[in-house]
């Protein structure tokens, strides 16, 4: 079966696109709290990185690397809603999914504790 959006062109598509962006901050703001908790990080890191003294390079890549944690947690949290919409039933591959993703997740923070450190240190 097709969608019946997949056939849309031009600032339709555009506008639609956007609008199922903007549901999916939503759901995950509203629905993970690893989310939050990861916005919350960002709210305090991303002027943090506006008001060191670092070079323009190191800025972008502080910021880039918040915003990838960001990424990161709304991939998880979609992988995670995919497989319990197929099943809540415990099966080892659904346990691999969802914990590949949490893997995910402890690498990209584990990066923006690395990139952050290796700049200001």
């Amino acid at each position: 079966m097709s969608s019946p959006f997949k056939g849309q062109t031009g600032l339709k598509r555009i506008f639609n696109a956007a609008g199922y962006s903007f549901d999916g901050l939503r759901a995950a703001f509203t629905g993970e709290a690893a989310f939050r908790q990861l916005v919350l990080l960002n709210v305090l890191l991303v002027p943090l990185a506006f008001w060191l003294e670092v070079s323009r390079a190191e800025r972008a890549i502080l910021i880039a690397v918040c915003l990838l944690g960001l990424i990161v947690e709304l991939l998880n949290s979609a992988v995670e809603a995919a497989i319990d919409r197929i099943s809540l039933d415990r099966h080892p591959l659904s346990k691999n999914a969802k914990d590949m993703g949490s893997a995910a997740q402890l690498v990209a923070m584990t990066l923006v504790a690395v990139v952050w450190a290796v700049i200001l240190v």
